[in-house]
């Protein structure tokens, strides 16, 4: 986090020196839509970015979880021959050959969010984001501290690899038994399909959400809707207003925050710091985990509902 800090400081510092004559063109590509509240927070970031570098900066992804389309933006973002490109890699192989491809024709890349684990191999300079493994390794290690022994973990976005990566590494943390619950991004059937779950085994003690507002929220009120609160607890990754209240409250157990706005705001910057001065930090940038418990939820709400956390 130290390291995290020293360069968002060196960032800010040479921004305030000499933005006024940055010009770079920058796209990002993500696998997330702006709508989603998750990734709104991210194109928040990258707007801050673009305004404080002064950079010209377009932010695209494909309607719905789709890597064809996504590929078919990163192939047009090429064509354009932008000073650096910004990307999420949900899965290597889908989006490989389109990212290599600006690579080949001397495109800088930064990844974020997803694909730390392929972003070197691609070609991509360094990837700012949260190893998933660990953040789900975490995860699981606070449940199972809280005595917790079984846990249906969702899915709402089956086949992202990060994701996938999440329930692995909170299956390996928690020890005990856990399911995988496979959904869409539609809250009301997360709802639904949790309560369906907790009704079907009583076993079921903890709950472990990928994403707040799409799963976070509604596996907190199915939860109470059961009337489980006692003995259920929820858990989840990144963050909303909402479900922070909810673990304010005691409601929820705690959140997994992997800060994202950093993942929309520093690989602008450091993309335009590259473009203006030739500099580029020398590795990855962790911007997570973070857990966030009822003693530090009250302090992020109000940034959260910002747009910020």
């Amino acid at each position: 986090m130290n390291r995290i800090i020293k360069t968002f400081a060196i960032a800010v510092t040479t921004l305030m020196m000499a933005a006024s004559a940055w010009a770079a063109d920058i796209i990002v590509v993500s696998h997330g839509q702006a709508s989603d509240p998750f990734w709104s927070v991210v194109k928040n970031g990258v707007e801050k970015a673009a305004k404080d570098t002064g950079a010209k900066v377009s932010y695209r992804a494909p309607e719905t979880f789709d890597m064809v389309a996504m590929s078919q933006l990163i192939d047009a973002a090429v064509n354009q021959e932008p000073d650096g490109i910004v990307v999420s890699i949900p899965d290597g192989d889908a989006l490989g050959p389109s990212i290599k491809k600006a690579v080949a024709a001397g495109i800088p890349v930064i990844s974020m969010n997803s694909g730390s684990d392929v972003s070197r191999k691609l070609g991509a300079l360094l990837h700012v984001g949260q190893e998933e493994f660990d953040a789900g390794l975490a995860a699981g290690e606070k449940m199972k501290s809280m005595g917790k022994e079984s846990a249906i973990c969702i899915n709402h976005e089956v086949g992202n690899v990060a994701l996938d990566a999440r329930c692995a590494g909170f299956k390996k943390g928690f020890g005990g038994k856990v399911v995988v619950l496979p959904t869409t991004n539609d809250p009301a059937e997360i709802e639904s399909k949790v309560k369906a779950s907790l009704e079907s085994d009583s076993q079921v003690d903890a709950v472990i959400a990928l994403g707040a507002s799409l799963a976070g929220e509604p596996a907190v009120k199915a939860v109470k809707a059961l009337g489980r609160g006692e003995d259920v607890a929820v858990g989840s990754f990144d963050l909303s207003a909402s479900y922070l209240e909810s673990v304010s409250k005691g409601e929820a157990a705690f959140a997994i925050d992997q800060q994202q706005f950093l993942q929309g705001y520093l690989p602008v910057v450091f993309l335009a710091m590259h473009a203006e001065f030739g500099l580029i930090p020398g590795g990855n940038v962790p911007s997570g985990p973070n857990l966030i418990t009822k003693d530090k939820a009250a302090q992020v709400v109000e940034l959260s509902a910002k747009g910020i956390r």
